[in-house]
């Protein structure tokens, strides 16, 4: 199971926005804008934060993508 982030970076791309603009404006630090860059596990309160800044909601930012069992 993984979690990929590449519709926040392009969110944030549509609106104009850098990585490090984005982290000031949601207070996120630089590990946490890297834990999102790496697609890693991040907190519920990291996704709020996100979507009340950009007023979005998780699936704009975020989508589940089933990973094959061998």
């Amino acid at each position: 199971m993984s979690i990929k982030y590449y519709k926040f970076f392009d969110l944030l791309q549509r609106k104009g926005l850098t990585k490090g603009e984005f982290s000031k404006m949601a207070n996120l630090s630089s590990a946490t804008m890297a834990k999102l860059s790496n697609h890693k596990v991040v907190s519920g309160e990291v996704i709020v934060r996100i979507c009340k800044v950009l007023n979005c909601q998780p699936a704009d930012i975020m989508e589940y993508i089933h990973d094959e069992e061998n």
